[in-house]
């Protein structure tokens, strides 16, 4: 854990427009800036509300967006950009459109392919103007600068990051996320959460972050019941918004730990979506990191309204009733992962050094398969 005196950066869009009805200050920043040919990256879904954004001009929509996107549907967005030619580029969705935004901000006329820009800071430039809109409250990729595209082949996310990917403006309007079913306003509420806790229990930690972390926490204990409980619960959707927010000014300085390692498996080798990936592996690795930073651990369960624990079985205990109340399948048998790919799917988390070796306490591929197997 770090102290006050170790220097941190802290980043974030130069604008965020946060709070019921900001949406329009997205087609405003486009006309102050002089912007006219923009380049909208949405999922099916909100491509067929693009319209919301009441953008002027000639709007190009890239509106194929997958979960979980990989290599090709990011060559896909990037020929439409090759031949669209935006002068703004703005992600309308959840986190899968806003990182392929990023990329496709950053990469069409810049002699880069995707494969030169993995890993931190290998982005020359961005010529292009950027905004973010989330519709759903979880990853907070509007905050970042990171971008996770899956390589289908090696069954691996490949991870971009680079400060001219950080946007321009992000525009948090909590009412997009009104009408986010409650499955998935569970699972990515909890991603939320998983952001804020890992970042608060990381070997990396920050005091400068960690009131974003906590606070980020206590903002799901207290909202995510409520909005799962009632869709419509403005405050609620305000509330996890705010967190997923949070979340992501977490991510930049900081990052995540063992928790998102284990989950990318899931995701990348059985196409479990992130939130539930990350909702079924958070209570495990809060518990096994909690002899490592008891004090926090203790903190993050009252922030979800458990008693102030530490012991493992405990922790696991009460963090995994926190999420199954919500309704999120916490059984990795019943999300679609085999029993025989346990532990290869061991293999490939361990793998994940970018974010293990933040994490409080050294985990083995033994431990990461005893892991699987308890959450199977």
């Amino acid at each position: 854990m770090t102290d006050l005196s170790t220097p941190i950066d802290l980043i974030r869009p130069a604008e965020v427009a946060f709070g019921a009805g900001t949406l329009p200050r997205v087609a405003r920043f486009a006309a102050e800036r002089g912007y006219s040919r923009p380049l909208v990256v949405a999922d099916a879904f909100n491509a067929a509300q693009v319209d919301r954004l009441g953008l002027a001009g000639a709007v190009t929509v890239f509106g194929d967006v997958k979960p979980e996107p990989d290599i090709p549907n990011l060559d896909a967005a990037l020929a439409l950009a090759a031949e669209a030619q935006p002068d703004l580029v703005i992600g309308f969705g959840g986190g899968s459109a806003m990182d392929l935004a990023k990329l496709v901000a950053v990469l069409p006329g810049s002699g880069q392919t995707l494969r030169d820009v993995v890993g931190p800071e290998r982005v020359a430039g961005r010529r292009v103007g950027l905004v973010q809109v989330p519709t759903t409250a979880g990853t907070g990729s509007e905050a970042g600068t990171r971008a996770l595209v899956t390589d289908p082949e090696a069954q691996a996310k490949l991870a971009v990051q680079s400060r001219h990917m950080l946007a321009d403006l992000a525009v948090i309007d909590p009412d997009l996320t009104m009408t986010v079913p409650p499955a998935v306003t569970a699972a990515t509420g909890v991603d939320a959460m998983a952001h804020c806790v890992e970042a608060y229990t990381s070997r990396r930690s920050h005091p400068a972050i960690d009131l974003y972390a906590l606070e980020g926490a206590r903002l799901v204990g207290r909202y995510l019941p409520r909005a799962v409980a009632d869709g419509a619960d403005r405050e609620a959707r305000a509330g996890l918004a705010l967190a997923s927010l949070y979340g992501g000014l977490c991510l930049g300085p900081v990052n995540t730990t063992a928790g998102h390692a284990v989950a990318y498996p899931l995701g990348t080798r059985h196409h479990v979506a992130h939130g539930l990936a990350c909702a079924a592996i958070f209570p495990h690795t809060l518990a096994f990191n909690a002899a490592a930073v008891p004090e926090k651990t203790a903190r993050v369960l009252e922030a979800l309204g458990a008693p102030a624990v530490s012991g493992a079985d405990a922790v696991l205990e009460h963090a995994y009733r926190f999420c199954a109340d919500l309704g999120v399948e916490m059984r990795l048998s019943r999300i679609g992962v085999p029993e025989d790919d346990l532990d290869r799917m061991a293999e490939e988390a361990h793998a994940i050094r970018r974010l293990l070796d933040n994490n409080p306490r050294e985990m083995s591929r033994a431990d990461i398969a005893a892991l699987y197997r308890a959450a199977y």
